[in-house]
């Protein structure tokens, strides 16, 4: 059986399969024309990322397939029901890029606290010429220990942002509705770990006792951070997001940035993607990176390692 990984896989994912008996395709196959590849070359498994979109075309015309799967959380480039109603496993890995996305949203948090975003900008301008100036403008950094950190969606990322803030001795607030309560496991390198219960709560009193907010939601119809949630926001707030594109209301944002409403934003993701508004990206105090959450090679291990171990199983259990 083939394996049309579209978006890419990690070499320890193509291993994986390779051993369980699969034939293994990284061509990257444009989008209109997957229908015709998938057909041709009779793939039973097609794995994407964020960039491939899995809609109902591909799962009517493409008899072969048998499973369809997502290297990372989100699936909302996959119209997961209707593939399921066809008889097509959707699978995901929902827990592999956890902790490279929470070390990403401290990333943003530590380049924001400190200006990095903007004096990486001006020190290849201008540093030569206008050090002790720059070095006024950036020296009203802030420390984040002592800091209330507002996470909003408790899920696996959500927790892990969370231990990361507990390990440097932040104030730890969270809301979402689906979770009441969570023990979060603190471990240090050395074996010991402390256990810290978090009772979640109502997003209202998040946004207003927040000094800095990220967010862990899914994809949604609306925003969940909006003009009138700014409004009630501490001013100085710092705000991250690397969930996903449209959970900010990014005019919004650029207002309450411009009032002094917010310090400083970090952006992974945008409403439009792959073509950002140009006023965030031009943004001086936006701290910007291109997706790249899940990005990292140990995640990137995982996820493909993951993916195998879940489609052997499937289609083996089939064949069986």
């Amino acid at each position: 059986m083939k394996v049309l990984a579209n978006d890419g896989i990690s070499n320890s994912g193509i291993e994986a399969l390779q051993a369980g008996g699969f034939e293994v395709l990284t061509t990257t196959v444009a989008q209109e024309q997957l229908v015709k590849f998938i057909n041709e070359n009779k793939i039973s498994v097609l794995l994407v990322r964020s960039a491939t979109q899995v809609r109902k075309d591909i799962i009517d015309n493409c008899e072969s397939l048998k499973i369809i799967g997502r290297g990372g959380v989100g699936m909302d480039n996959i119209d997961v029901e209707y593939a399921r109603s066809k008889g097509i496993h959707v699978i995901n890995t929902p827990a592999a890029s956890s902790q490279s996305v929470a070390e990403l949203v401290f990333a943003h948090l530590f380049g924001g606290v400190r200006y990095l975003y903007d004096s990486n900008r001006n020190m290849p301008l201008d540093g030569d010429t206008q050090f002790k100036s720059l070095k006024k403008n950036y020296a009203k950094g802030v420390e984040l220990r002592g800091k209330t950190l507002g996470i909003i969606g408790f899920g696996r990322i959500g927790r892990e942002v969370a231990k990361i803030a507990l390990g440097i001795g932040m104030k730890v607030i969270a809301s979402d509705k689906f979770v009441g309560k969570a023990d979060i496991k603190v471990e240090f390198y050395n074996g010991q770990f402390i256990n810290v219960e978090i009772e979640t709560e109502p997003m209202k009193d998040i946004i207003k006792h927040s000094d800095f907010i990220t967010l862990h939601v899914p994809a949604q119809e609306d925003y969940v951070i909006g003009e009138k949630h700014f409004e009630m926001m501490k001013d100085g707030v710092g705000i991250i997001n690397a969930a996903r594109g449209g959970v900010i209301d990014e005019v919004a944002l650029i207002k309450a940035i411009e009032s002094g409403k917010v310090s400083f934003a970090g952006l992974d993701t945008f409403e439009e993607e792959p073509k950002p508004a140009i006023q965030v990206l031009m943004n001086g105090r936006i701290s910007l990176t291109p997706h790249i959450g899940a990005a990292t090679n140990e995640a990137q291990d995982r996820i493909g390692t993951e993916l195998a171990s879940q489609i052997i199983s499937l289609l083996k259990v089939q064949e069986a």
